[in-house]
């Protein structure tokens, strides 16, 4: 594969092989779990340390994975709309370099903040007269059978049993290298209003970290995996222009 630039591509080579990868995983996963019964997300996507499905690998092919169609088809458009002007001037290796390091830094801040709060819901559960080894239980409890609980014990099975699935956390990032690259370039809301990049991405942030706040319960949308991804995409921009990496 050639990583390096070769004048504008609209479909350059790095992004064109992450479309490709990632949709034999849906496939895959769509194919082998209707075929076979075979649940690959129990496998490849991406659960809580303590959890016993949890695999060290897990971290990387979670951002493979996605749960419908909708969620793969927006993560791939995302993916091109931003990426390929940033592949075309960066060339392919730092953009996927770049691609990778906002997604394990997504997971790692996902991770984090799901660790706290399946602490929190612990020492509640703790108070409330469990035992630690009636925890260590219920971590094992699958997912389909937590209705049965109560709400706080729903809570804490899903943190150990539901996984994390996607490639949002790198596309969040990639959309925080657009709106610094080309900060003025007009993106077109609902393909009708149009907004500076820059402007897009800093309302786009200020809203995910208010649903992040929010900690809806209900949500299974990984808002802190977004701004992980965005975090570590800045500190990475900002760790190439200190070295005069930046173009």
């Amino acid at each position: 594969m050639n990583l390096q630039p070769r004048g504008f591509q609209l479909l350059p080579e790095v992004i064109k092989n992450l479309l490709i990868i990632n949709g034999l995983f849906f496939m895959g996963t769509v194919v082998l779990g209707g075929t076979f019964g075979w649940d690959l997300y129990n496998q490849l996507g991406l659960f809580l340390p303590g959890s016993p499905h949890f695999e060290p690998f897990q971290l990387v092919s979670h951002m493979f994975m996605h749960g419908n169609m909708g969620h793969i088809f927006f993560n791939m458009f995302a993916l091109w709309m931003f990426g390929y002007s940033l592949e075309n001037v960066w060339g392919g290796k730092r953009f996927l370099t770049y691609y990778m390091v906002t997604g394990l830094g997504a997971a790692a801040l996902h991770m984090t903040i799901n660790y706290w709060e399946a602490m929190q819901l612990q020492s509640e559960l703790l108070a409330n007269g469990y035992s630690m080894e009636s925890l260590m239980e219920l971590r094992s409890v699958p997912a389909y059978q937590m209705g049965g609980y109560p709400g706080l014990v729903q809570n804490y099975i899903a943190k150990y049993q539901i996984p994390t699935v996607g490639a949002s956390g790198a596309v969040f990032g990639i959309l925080l290298a657009f709106g610094m690259m080309f900060p003025n370039t007009r993106i077109y809301l609902y393909f009708a209003f149009p907004i500076k990049a820059k402007y897009f991405v800093i309302g786009y942030g200020l809203l995910e970290l208010f649903n992040g706040l929010a900690n809806d319960p209900s949500s299974n949308v990984a808002h802190f995996a977004h701004l992980g991804g965005m975090l570590f995409g800045f500190l990475l921009i900002k760790y190439w222009r200190n070295r005069g990496l930046w173009i």
